[in-house]
């Protein structure tokens, strides 16, 4: 087991967070991170969500999933994977994820997934670095199985701001990413179903953040701060409540 660090939800907290967001009227959980699979708890926390009724999606990296894990996750209730790609060439999908084998990993990861019978999302997080390939995305999606492919242009905000020299594309890059996305919409209409994030940098305005504040979606960090987005606590001055110390239907 992975030791805890000190300020991080106990499984039993992390419990009570479900069961108290499933009275608030909670319908689904996206189990999220940094890797969520790196928690030895993943399973309890997946049937006892599925227990509540809720539905319940893995949002992973993929490299540490094998057919055990997945078996045991699929067994526990869980109803739906989405797996995060850097590139459809392992040269320069290990190059960006920083780890030899990533790709293999995710191939061998997607495949389980859909063996186990569950839903497959793909993820690819776009940049100047693999905006080239998403065409190849697209069709990787097909191969694999995958329900639905989400083409995410990077936000350039935290480490993407600060790196955005790097990878942040051309407006003209960014639009012919956009005209291929509606081609293939078009084209596999009822085959895959492709959404599509633009940076706000070239967006005509940027958009809601989690589709507004305090409108549909709490999102639940490791040590329990409860925000109105991802990256609320990077807001200078801004207080944010914590699940042991307030009610979650309080703090919503």
């Amino acid at each position: 087991a992975l030791a805890r660090p000190r300020d991080e939800l106990a499984t039993e907290d992390w419990l009570d967070v479900l069961t108290q967001a499933a009275r608030l009227g909670v319908l689904q959980l996206h189990l999220s991170g940094g890797e969520p699979t790196a928690r030895h708890d993943l399973e309890a926390i997946v049937a006892h969500a599925a227990g509540l009724g809720l539905y319940t999606n893995l949002i992973t990296s993929g490299v540490m999933l094998d057919r055990g894990r997945i078996d045991a996750l699929a067994a526990a209730g869980l109803d739906h994977v989405q797996i995060s790609f850097q590139d459809v060439s392992a040269g320069n999908a290990d190059r960006i994820a920083r780890m030899r084998g990533a790709l293999a990993r995710k191939l061998e990861a997607a495949r389980l997934v859909r063996a186990a019978g569950l839903p497959l999302t793909l993820n690819a997080p776009i940049h100047r670095q693999n905006i080239g390939s998403v065409e190849a995305f697209i069709g990787l999606a097909l191969d694999l199985g995958a329900q639905r492919l989400e083409i995410a242009h990077v936000q350039y905000y935290g480490w993407a701001l600060a790196n955005r020299a790097a990878l942040m594309p051309t407006r003209a890059q960014v639009m012919e990413t956009l005209r291929i996305v509606e081609a293939s919409r078009a084209s596999l209409r009822g085959r895959l179903i492709i959404d599509f994030v633009a940076p706000d940098y070239y967006a005509i305005a940027p958009k809601p953040c989690m589709g507004g504040w305090g409108r549909g979606i709490i999102c639940v960090t490791p040590s329990g701060a409860v925000l109105p987005c991802h990256a609320a606590q990077t807001i200078p001055g801004l207080r944010c409540d914590k699940a042991k110390e307030r009610a979650l239907r309080d703090i919503w």
